[in-house]
């Protein structure tokens, strides 16, 4: 039996809910494969650690992570006593940037048992595949002056090998789903960086003919995305317009609360992260009633990664077993708690 080692970091307000949950679904399932099971070493970094250290990991935090398989997070942020670029900047893009990982990937699907708030949602099932390691979040810029005259001044940064290697991830996924690629731009606005985008999108496509392919100015992608969500396969981003539209996947879909996602190392030189896209929401920590959902998924795209597809798709179908059994949390417009929910899943696995 194969034993995988991961990293937990469960991290601020309902992150210290739903990854223990997750954990608990997880190590069921893999009880009934059989073949493999997980050994979690967890890791109190947060903004908790931040208001006792000073510091959101420890300085050698990258170098423990990199002796696990895989990290599994949970949530990040605590506004009131934290600021987000503090919180942000000292975990989760430290660990993204350190550890390589320079794809986000991030489902949207109207799961059985759910009612999006879209009129006419047609079963739609889209991948968004985000470039996670540059673009508009690059850490270039500066601030100079003050009063009347300051100024701020934030440089995007795209390379040809980030935006090259989000692309073919993006097209070689495309040939196990619907083969259509959707490229997200805005060359009619940004005068560089997004011709350079259309560019590189354009000299890719050639290598991969029998996949259909679009380009969609970002935001008649956004409006597209409410008006027919099921004429989307997969759709490739930078950085900024990634994380836009996964949260829109997450609305559309009926909550960000079950929306998942992974931070890849594709060369698997180092371990991945697989964190849920919703985030720390104080104002319901500590009360049970946070939907574990997002964290779950999260965890059946972990399998997958680790090559386990067949118990991955166990996973997600007790959890559509289980909305459509009326087991949910309030935000989907249930009254049922975190916990219910988690033993439901467990039920039906």
């Amino acid at each position: 039996m194969h034993t995988y080692n991961i990293a937990v970091i469960a991290g601020d307000g309902i992150g210290k809910e739903v990854v223990p949950a997750a954990i608990e679904v997880l190590d069921e399932v893999a009880k009934l494969d059989g073949s493999f099971k997980f050994k979690w070493t967890y890791f109190p970094w947060g903004c908790d650690y931040y208001l006792e250290h000073g510091e959101m990991m420890p300085e050698d935090g990258l170098e423990t992570l990199k002796q696990f398989d895989q990290i599994f997070l949970g949530a990040v942020g605590m506004p009131e006593l934290v600021p987000d670029h503090i919180s942000l900047w000292g975990l989760l893009i430290k660990i993204r940037r350190g550890l390589k990982q320079s794809i986000n990937v991030r489902p949207a699907k109207l799961l059985a048992g759910l009612e999006s708030p879209l009129k006419n949602p047609e079963n739609f099932d889209i991948t968004v595949v985000r470039e996670n390691s540059e673009g508009e979040y690059s850490d270039s810029g500066g601030r100079m002056h003050s009063g009347a005259d300051e100024i701020a001044i934030q440089n995007a940064v795209f390379t040809r090998k980030a935006t090259e290697r989000a692309m073919r991830y993006a097209f070689e996924l495309a040939k196990n789903s619907r083969q259509h690629v959707t490229s997200a731009t805005k060359s009619n606005g940004l005068t560089y960086s997004m011709p350079f985008w259309d560019e590189v999108f354009n000299e890719v496509k050639e290598d991969y003919p029998d996949i259909a392919t679009s380009i969609n100015h970002i935001d008649a992608l956004a409006a597209f995305l409410v008006m027919k969500p099921q004429a989307f396969d997969v759709i490739v981003a930078s950085n900024l317009f990634g994380d836009i539209l996964t949260d829109l996947g997450g609305a559309i879909m009926g909550s960000i609360g079950i929306a998942p996602a992974a931070n890849l190392n594709i060369e698997r030189e180092y371990p991945s992260m697989f964190e849920p896209v919703h985030g720390s929401a104080p104002d319901i920590a500590g009360k049970g009633i946070a939907n574990p959902i997002g964290q779950i998924w999260t965890g059946k795209m972990m399998l997958d990664f680790l090559g386990h597809t067949d118990t991955g798709s166990r996973v997600l179908n007790a959890i559509e077993k289980t909305l459509a059994s009326g087991v949910k949390t309030g935000d989907l417009g249930g009254t049922s708690t975190l916990n219910e929910v988690k033993e439901s899943i467990i039920h039906y696995l």
